[in-house]
């Protein structure tokens, strides 16, 4: 027994004599359970959250507890009311243990009998193993719990407490705080209760079942995990490289007559491609379907050409840059939310696609143009669409009215007069800038709205000819809708089926005045930043990292591990502030 702790048994005896000289009768109480310590309480089934906080020095030891335990759950009353902080960095935890282990009289959760409860092995064992999930197994120690005295086996006690804690948060919540990767992303994150996880895991029958639980349940997720798995058992082996050479295209020719291209790496391009082998050198056009259908899943301009940029791409980085987009794309799975509603909209911005989900099936999906790279980012998000506006105003954002009108009003008084933007100076000295309903309009004729920070939303747009792009990166941040008429019929048929609209009917809306539809049962709008996931045909595909949120987020595990799920401070942006008026007179 170490000299600390024989002083701490001293303090509680004196604590003890020197409340009974007081003759409280409630202090008298105190003392009574402190001299019966070891008598008078049971291990509850599951922890009750206390109402009050009472010295952990005066909670009774449990009374169902093996001699060799009662030692152990001794020094856990001590380490929990002197040393916790020195072993919980995060306070929440701390909180979260004290409850636990004080409604339970201090019986230890991964000690039986004075040796590791079978519980303890199997979560060692799980945490071990957390790399096929994409987390790092160093960051979850598990400590020695044999062949020592009390006080250490209580210390290693609450050290696996903490790795299991702070599995639970990384797993649920993520390794990296959102806000460490950019500022256009916000997520209602649900952290873990610390005494209900350790209860889980106390009341459980399957250990390892109940802590992989705390992952993603999504299907998207899954999928990426098993295709982590699948390329981490390939190693650093690479096929050998395609050559570069002359641009290889397949024409068809007059009267169907194909033009025959042929080129010694096409036996090497149809085998990397998984194409049947051929006795002939032809780039035809199967080839060059299949070189279109790589082009698509690689965020190559898809042309069927084997071109340089194709070429790059084929031969790619190996397969350690496809395990970082896997690990960077299974992070953020663990920031949306678990539930990601029956019915729900899923936009993945690096695709440039929006889907429509209904009972976990597909039931719509279309092209769509996002944010521009930089301040107009598109924000990750998800929220609620509650409305529909058909002939939608739009009232431009401030930091549009600053950065691109303010100076066309300077340079030429009547430039937005031009193009159908009216301006007004409001009462306070700001301008207000807007543009009527109408098909000229910059939000087209329907806006899908899901009330925002960062007020962006959905719409339609005069500019249909952005769709065909492969590459769609425009906006200001909003996200624009290759078909909004169907898009809504969609929508509205999942949320209000019974009312019978169609496509059809809603283009029989447009006009000059502005209508709204409100949506009966509102339907969550997920704004995603994939660069990694897998088809509906089980291929793993990639996109390219338009916003380096990719490359953001892997280098915060990298340099600021210690801090990684720790948020940082948004700055204030101005970019939503009121612009004052200027005169446009000189």
């Amino acid at each position: 027994m170490s000299q600390a702790y024989q002083r701490y048994l001293v303090a509680v005896g004196a604590l003890a004599l020197a409340v009974s000289a007081s003759g409280s009768a409630d202090a008298s109480s105190r003392v009574e359970k402190m001299r019966s310590a070891s008598t008078t309480q049971s291990i509850p089934a599951k922890p009750v959250e206390a109402k009050a906080a009472p010295d952990l020095a005066t909670v009774p030891i449990a009374q169902i507890l093996a001699d060799a335990d009662r030692p152990v759950a001794e020094a856990l009353r001590y380490l929990l009311a002197t040393r916790i902080a020195g072993l919980i960095s995060r306070e929440a935890d701390r909180t979260g243990v004290e409850t636990f282990y004080r409604d339970r009289g201090f019986a230890p959760l991964w000690i039986e009998n004075g040796a590791p409860a079978p519980r303890a092995g199997e979560t060692m064992a799980f945490l071990k193993a957390v790399a096929a999930d994409g987390l790092d197994p160093a960051d979850y120690p598990a400590p020695a719990l044999q062949g020592a005295d009390a006080a250490s086996l209580a210390e290693a006690e609450i050290k696996l407490t903490n790795s299991v804690l702070t599995f639970a948060r990384h797993a649920r919540t993520g390794r990296v705080h959102f806000t460490r990767v950019s500022e256009a992303a916000a997520f209602d994150l649900k952290f873990p209760n610390p005494a209900e996880v350790l209860g889980q895991i106390a009341a459980s029958a399957n250990v390892r079942q109940t802590l992989d639980a705390y992952h993603p349940p999504h299907p998207e997720y899954r999928a990426l995990k098993a295709k982590l798995l699948e390329l981490r058992g390939r190693g650093d082996a690479r096929p050998a490289r395609i050559a570069n050479g002359p641009v290889l295209k397949f024409e068809a020719g007059k009267k169907g007559r194909e033009k025959v291209v042929q080129d010694p790496r096409v036996p090497m391009l149809r085998d990397r491609l998984g194409l049947p082998a051929a006795a002939d050198t032809r780039y035809d056009k199967a080839l060059a379907d299949a070189v279109k259908a790589f082009q698509n899943s690689r965020g190559v301009k898809p042309d069927g050409q084997l071109n340089a940029a194709t070429v790059e791409a084929l031969n790619g980085a190996g397969n350690e840059k496809r395990i970082d987009s896997v690990l960077a794309n299974m992070e953020r799975w663990r920031w949306v939310p678990r539930d990601l509603g029956t019915a729900h909209v899923i936009v993945n911005i690096p695709d440039y696609s929006l889907r429509v989900m209904n009972d976990q099936k597909l039931a719509w999906s279309t092209r769509v143009v996002v944010g521009k790279p930089g301040e107009q980012a598109t924000p990750l998000l998800s929220e609620t669409m509650k409305f529909i506006t058909v002939n939608p105003t739009w009232n431009v954002p401030p930091s549009i009215i600053k950065n691109e009108y303010l100076p066309a009003l300077q340079r030429d008084p009547g430039a937005l007069s031009r193009i159908g933007l009216k301006t007004k100076r409001k009462k306070d000295g700001t301008l207000h800038v807007y543009q009527p309903p109408g098909p000229k309009n910059a939000l087209g004729q329907i806006r899908f709205n899901f009330p925002n920070p960062f007020l962006v939303y959905q719409h339609d747009t005069p500019a249909k000819h952005l769709f065909a792009k492969s590459e769609r990166a425009f906006s200001h941040g909003c996200i624009r809708v290759q078909h909004p008429e169907k898009y809504a019929e969609v929508l509205l048929s999942i949320t209000q089926a019974k009312d019978g609209y169609t496509a059809e009917r809603v283009k029989n809306m447009f006009g000059e005045n502005e209508r709204t539809i409100n949506l009966k049962s509102p339907m969550v709008v997920h704004l995603t930043y994939q660069t990694a996931f897998v088809d509906d045909a089980g291929r793993l595909q990639l996109r390219k990292d338009i916003y380096g949120r990719d490359a953001r987020l892997l280098a915060v595990l990298r340099d600021e591990r210690a801090v990684a799920d720790v948020p940082v401070g948004r700055t204030q942006s101005a970019g939503n502030q009121p612009v004052l008026a200027r005169s446009t007179s000189r």
